[in-house]
């Protein structure tokens, strides 16, 4: 299948069973445009591979970029793609490392005039090997607190992959916004074990339902069928669910990727290292995440008291505890 966006030419990665596109934007006079590789794990449709891709196909179409990408890269096959884009001479390449933490590190530094800005769990490494997390707790904290004035039984679901500290942490930030505006809200967790089962997260949604949670927290694609099937309201994670489920989920807490690539494609264009740690870009202040929500499907008096606390986010006034513990 071939995709177009601007002027697009498809081609293979050697060696590999990923597909690229290269979406060439008319650069600015006189200034060269970067040459932008995204390597992801998953296919782009994937939520959160999504985000990064949307984000660099969005910098592309404003000529700000050159973009190629290969989609559905196993682990044993991701630090060869990376040795492969290096050599082929791009500036920058975008992805996520978790499953070749230490091998990717030690392919960055053979290329030393190459960024890397990847997705990790671990620090960044040398002068061009830089890392982020996935942090939209702010966002998750403004849904719980219109969360916790809808509720009618007082109890809340959350479906979550995997106990690591971003998805904890992710969780944990739902639960102090309910919290925060009901003290007395009694919390269902739940994980599944992968990162990618909906029929799983759709079961574990209708067990915290059976429990007794009338509203639940997505942050695995699949929740909201459960939610959908037993007419309940839910709330999305990463990308806007509303039009997919328009009667039932209510809100969505975003992560928008794009301050971070902006902020590692200045640091590339001036010469700057690049083996930094880039989360901070994903704060609400930086634009790197927000709630968007339905005003319709949310009482009247959940909004003013969340808006409030969403300028105070944005003003570094308010700030969301990172608690990166197991909740429970």
């Amino acid at each position: 299948m071939t995709r177009k966006l601007l002027t697009t030419r498809r081609t293979f990665l050697q060696g590999t069973a990923a597909t690229g596109l290269l979406l060439a934007a008319p650069p600015v006079i006189g200034q060269a445009v970067p040459k932008v590789a995204g390597i992801h794990g998953s296919p782009v449709e994937n939520a959160w591979n999504s985000r990064l891709h949307g984000a660099m196909v969005e910098a592309a179409a404003e000529g700000k970029i050159d973009y190629v990408f290969s989609e559905g890269v196993a682990g044993t096959d991701y630090v060869r793609a990376m040795r492969e884009y290096a050599e082929s001479g791009v500036d920058l390449i975008v992805g996520e490392v978790y499953p070749v933490e230490a091998e990717a590190r030690e392919a960055a530094a053979d290329y030393p005039e190459v960024g890397f800005l990847m997705g990790s769990s671990g620090e960044p490494s040398g002068e061009n090997f830089g890392t982020f997390g996935t942090w939209n707790h702010e966002a998750a904290y403004l849904a719980g607190m219109l969360a916790g004035r809808m509720s009618e039984t007082g109890k809340f679901g959350a479906v979550g992959a995997i106990p690591i500290p971003e998805v904890n942490m992710l969780i944990n930030g739902f639960r102090a916004g309910v919290d925060a505006v009901r003290p007395d809200a009694e919390h269902l967790i739940g994980f599944i074990g992968t990162f990618f089962d909906p029929p799983k997260a759709r079961e574990a949604g209708l067990a915290q339902i059976d429990a007794g949670a009338d509203i639940l927290f997505g942050e695995r694609i699949g929740t909201a069928d459960a939610a959908k099937e037993r007419g309940i309201k839910a709330i999305g994670s990463l990308i806007d669910y509303t039009p997919r489920y328009p009667e039932t989920v209510f809100a969505n807490a975003m992560w928008y990727f794009r301050p971070l690539l902006d902020a590692a494609l200045a640091d590339k264009a001036a010469g700057e290292p690049t083996g930094r740690n880039y989360t901070p870009y994903c704060l609400m202040k930086e634009g790197g995440n927000d709630i968007v929500y339905s005003e319709d499907m949310v009482p009247t008096e959940a909004i003013g008291p969340m808006e409030e606390a969403r300028a105070a986010i944005k003003a570094g006034e308010l700030e969301v505890p990172i608690d990166f513990n197991e909740p429970t």
